[in-house]
């Protein structure tokens, strides 16, 4: 297909297209994939943008909250950040493949100005089996009764791991919906002792072959007691368990985490970038 200028966004008639070039990568595709195979490609209800520059089965980018090249060659990324150009900034971060992402952004830096941090190296892990490491048996789903006590976790996890405070703007209501939206789905878990969370985790993103497992975190007073890996164990076991391969991704500078998932069984299926954004 002869390629066009720029870039294009994309619509219902793509929809066939788009996921059966996110099918063909499935774990690193992820989180888009499951917005679009469970709604479509129209911006109003993924909550953002698919575009492209000759097909999806050339090019492929999401914008959104976060901006994720999917696919495509030096010039289809040169239409993406021309296109991300032409209005205000929208997204907070570029993730995606290293070897997108990393190009993407020395195309937008110069526009968009410094990154507030830029993590080059993080391996994207999977596991599509039995994890190698008992499962710890009091890990479990979090009631919506507990949102409380285990949103303070998750607001200490985010602030140790992006390194802002998610409260930050409008009081933490929209951080809160979004905690909410993740136990009332099913979706977050957590190891309690007496009122304190010691453990947490969530599948962040689901499509209808990965799980994506973000925001593990162990309580600073109950660290190298093997709770982060036998924790984690037990989220990557309920995934595999409905059917899907487990997948996260990991800072390369994380030693501990990379230790704890090598043990768990998860093998690397490719490298990501974050580049977090003021």
């Amino acid at each position: 297909m002869l390629k066009l200028l720029g870039a294009r966004q994309l619509g219902a008639r793509d929809r066939a297209d788009v996921l059966r070039v996110l099918d063909a990568d499935p774990v690193a595709s992820c989180m888009v994939a499951a917005r679009v195979q469970d709604l479509g490609v129209e911006p109003r209800s993924i909550n953002g943008e698919l575009w492209s520059r000759g097909g999806p089965d050339e090019s492929l980018c999401f914008s959104g909250a976060n901006l994720v090249p999917l696919r495509g060659d030096l010039g289809d990324l040169r239409a993406f950040a021309d296109r991300a150009c032409r209005f205000p900034r929208m997204c907070s971060s570029l993730v995606g493949r290293a070897e997108l992402t990393m190009p993407l952004w020395e195309m937008l830096e110069a526009d968009w100005g410094p990154a507030r941090e830029v993590r080059s190296e993080q391996p994207l892990l999977a596991l599509a089996g039995r994890p190698l490491v008992a499962p710890d048996p009091e890990v479990r789903l979090v009631r919506m009764d507990e949102l409380d006590t285990y949103l303070v976790a998750a607001v200490e996890m985010f602030i140790e791991e992006v390194g802002v405070d998610p409260r930050a703007g409008d009081g933490g209501r929209g951080y809160r919906r979004r905690v909410a939206g993740l136990i009332a789905a099913g979706r977050a878990f957590a190891r309690f002792e007496g009122d304190e969370v010691i453990y947490k985790a969530e599948i962040g993103s689901a499509s209808r072959q990965v799980g994506q497992i973000q925001g593990v975190w162990v309580h600073p007073g109950h660290r190298c007691r093997g709770l982060g890996a036998a924790g984690t164990a037990a989220v990557a076991e309920a995934v595999v368990a409905g059917g899907r391969t487990a997948s996260l991704y990991v800072n390369s500078f994380n030693h501990p985490a990379r230790r704890a998932y090598d043990r768990i069984g998860f093998t690397q299926v490719a490298t990501f970038s974050t580049v977090l954004l003021d």
